[in-house]
């Protein structure tokens, strides 16, 4: 079953999910926090596939709380469960490192949706979201591919595409080898690329140094 926690300030919403989800046979809630060092105390000590996490979450700015746990527990997925807009706070939770991006206003069967598809290693989008990545707002240019793609990701992106191995970017970044294979997987998925040479190809119109 795929472990998730639940971070959000209203213990309704906890309630609600453990409730669609408790005789589930796929999806395990294994626990909630209603404040960020909640979710901080509980990811130090227990395992998490996936984080359900609505950006407004006391005492820590949703965006860069992503930026910050996705540095120290890579491992970890985040779907953005949450009332703001998603035309206005998808793009760069995605950008932060988040997996996926669900307004509180679609039914419960979609975050299931969405959490089984962030558990198999995709990225989670609306079809609105989709068309909002693909345009811009008066839908006449198409945005870069590396607007979804987080700091950190376009640091291994970019030593990637330039020939690095696994072990040399790992050296470069001073992160666990492991943790660049868990970027490179994420990478791979959200630009839909196969293999290196595919990555450059979709990259290679774009100046990574202006990210």
């Amino acid at each position: 079953m795929i472990p998730v926690f639940i971070a959000d300030p209203h213990p309704i919403i906890y309630k609600g999910i453990k409730a669609v989800f408790r005789n589930s046979s796929e999806i395990n809630i294994v626990g909630k926090g209603l404040h960020y060092l909640d979710l901080y105390d509980y990811l130090k000590t227990k395992k998490v596939s996936i984080v359900v996490l609505e950006l407004e979450l006391p005492g820590f700015d949703g965006i860069h709380l992503i930026k910050e746990l996705i540095d120290i527990h890579p491992e970890v997925r985040f779907m953005i469960f949450s009332n703001l807009k998603e035309e206005i706070y998808a793009i760069n939770s995605l950008k932060a490192g988040a997996s996926g991006y669900l307004c509180k206003t679609n039914p419960l069967s979609r975050l299931r949706e969405a959490i089984l598809k962030i558990s198999s290693g995709g990225v989670y989008i609306t079809n609105e979201l989709a068309e909002l990545i693909a345009f811009n707002q008066t839908g006449a240019n198409t945005l870069s591919p590396i607007e979804i793609l987080s700091r950190r990701e376009i640091q291994v992106l970019r030593l990637l595409i330039n020939g690095r191995k696994n072990i040399e970017i790992a050296l470069a970044l001073s992160i666990s080898d492991k943790t660049v294979s868990t970027y490179r997987a994420r990478i791979m998925k959200k630009l839909n690329a196969k293999n290196i040479i595919d990555l450059a190809r979709k990259t290679q119109n774009v100046d990574l140094d202006l990210y």
